[in-house]
């Protein structure tokens, strides 16, 4: 019998050119809740996957009193309760000599005197030689506190010369309007170089989110019809079914437009609208996603009048159990005007996409969690299979599964089986899961990853927040200068207010039921 042909070798990605080098990764904040929701687990799947730095060390930063054996038991715990992955023991063992903690507040010069000499200590017992990461997981009011002790201190300079190298990762948000993130900005700037800057955005980490590349130039059936003359319109969704919870806080001086928008969907946006870039080089890639959001057609506030909708979610049920509306949260004002819905209609003014609306829309307390981007076909001609104008054909629709499903489904018309000529909707559907067994990485372990090898193609850079933040502001000006004290309102539980319904409308299309 002949020999079965050996399967095919893995496809060269996006991530394989750079490998993670040797590295201690500081995190300010942690002892906080992304430390051990996130980061901590994405460490430790990362350890049993075999892919960090033979010489590696985590050091969290934070206020409470707190022993290395007290932090590596903090660690365990979120480690057991959040990770993709069980904590098996014996690579537990391994993963907790490396992990340290170094109690100290950030406006304390003392604390980076300190964290310097633990670091000496860490990296002559790990065998790191000076690479250092440092991870700002921490309030936006305490950025600048944080990078210019950094800077003051010593910590973070990077020599220009080959040698160890300094880096900083910024969570989001990055700012609060363009002002606010051009201020950030240039604190960053007096102490980093750019290319030591990562603007992280967890978004970008996900599978589905780097597979659009992918789909998009790897493909030869996709790119010839991804532009204004086939594409009728495009479908963005970021969808939560849980409430503010405990984030009352936060979510009062941010909304859902400063949340969701400003970052993940800009984001996610302009690697579905972006040109093809020449090469994979970071800076290529991030070149072609600004082009996007330079194109964004500006929001005057007439636009925004007929182009956005806002509303607030009302009392309604989840999972069968009544919840009360957004005014009615612990923390809310009881006129608040803080947006937990947002859709808008939105154009990129160039070549390939004039014309084609973009509907983006993301909301709290919807039905389900899920987002996708939906890129719907325009109709075949009203001839032939599609005459009757009453009882048109369903459009062929490419949808992008980002979370929780991740893959990718193309809605076709086929015949039914029999003697009569009757079309029938199908789905053709990809399942990351069903191909590829295997629970698809966290995207804070894939983003962490490519920190340590020095790849920012999936950060954001400068000149990309502050274009998406000059986008998004005139829309938050536009809302303050009305003075609105009432927004629409949609039952928790629902997909959202009528009003969104009349702003897709417009174009003669419906929202997706996701």
């Amino acid at each position: 019998m002949p020999e079965a042909p050996e399967p095919n070798p893995p496809i060269a990605g996006l991530r394989d050119t750079r490998t993670p080098q040797p590295c201690s990764l500081v995190i300010f904040g942690g002892s906080g809740d992304l430390a051990k929701r996130k980061l901590l687990p994405a460490l430790y799947n990362l350890a049993l996957d075999g892919v960090l730095p033979a010489n590696f060390a985590v050091v969290g930063l934070g206020r409470r009193e707190m022993s290395d054996a007290a932090y590596r038991s903090f660690a365990r715990e979120g480690i057991e309760r959040f990770s993709r992955r069980p904590l098996d023991a014996t690579h537990w063992q391994n993963f907790e000599r490396s992990v340290y903690y170094q109690r100290g507040s950030l406006d304390d010069p003392a604390t980076y005197q300190a964290l310097e000499k633990r670091l000496q200590e860490v990296e002559a017992a790990c065998g790191i030689p000076g690479n250092r990461i440092f991870y700002l997981s921490i309030p936006p009011s305490l950025f600048r506190t944080g990078i210019e002790q950094l800077r003051a201190s010593g910590l973070g300079v990077q020599p220009e010369a080959a040698g160890p190298f300094a880096r900083v990762i910024v969570e989001k948000p990055v700012g609060h309007d363009l002002e606010s993130a051009q201020e950030i900005n240039a604190t960053l700037a007096r102490s980093f170089r750019e290319e030591q800057v990562y603007r992280i955005d967890h978004y970008l980490g996900k599978e589905t989110v780097q597979n659009i590349l992918v789909l998009r130039f790897g493909n030869a059936i996709f790119e010839p019809l991804w532009n204004q003359k086939y594409v009728d319109h495009v479908q963005l969704t970021v969808a939560e079914e849980e409430g503010i919870g405990t984030r009352a806080l936060y979510y009062e001086e941010a909304g859902a437009l400063r949340d969701i928008v400003q970052n993940h969907i800009l984001q996610v946006l302009s690697l579905v609208a972006m040109e093809p870039p020449w090469s994979l080089d970071p800076e290529v890639v991030r070149d072609n996603k600004l082009e996007v959001l330079k194109c964004l057609r500006p929001m005057r506030e007439e636009d925004v009048e007929t182009h956005s909708v806002r509303a607030q979610y009302g009392a309604g049920f989840h999972h069968g159990d009544a919840v009360p509306g957004y005014r009615q949260e612990e923390g809310v004002e009881s006129d608040s005007t803080t947006e937990t819905y947002v859709a808008l209609k939105v154009f990129i003014d160039n070549w390939r996409w004039a014309g084609v609306p973009f509907y983006i829309r993301t909301a709290k307390r919807l039905p389900k969690r899920a987002t996708e981007v939906a890129v719907q076909f325009k109709d075949v001609p009203h001839v032939l299979f599609n005459a009757d104008r009453a009882a048109p054909l369903e459009p062929n629709v490419l949808v992008l599964r980002i979370q929780p499903d991740e893959g990718l489904s193309l809605g076709i018309c086929t015949k039914r089986p029999g003697p009569r000529v009757q079309l029938y909707p199908v789905k053709m559907d990809f399942r990351y899961g069903s191909t590829f067994g295997d629970q698809s990485a966290e995207a804070y372990e894939r983003l962490l990853l490519d920190v340590m090898a020095g790849d920012a193609t999936l950060f954001i850079r400068r000149d990309a927040v502050e274009a998406s933040w000059a986008w998004i502001t005139p829309v938050l000006d536009a809302w303050q200068a009305s003075a609105q004290r009432w927004l629409p309102q949609y039952d928790a539980g629902s997909w959202g207010p009528v009003e969104a319904d009349r702003l897709i409308a417009t174009s003669g299309a419906t929202w997706r039921t996701l």
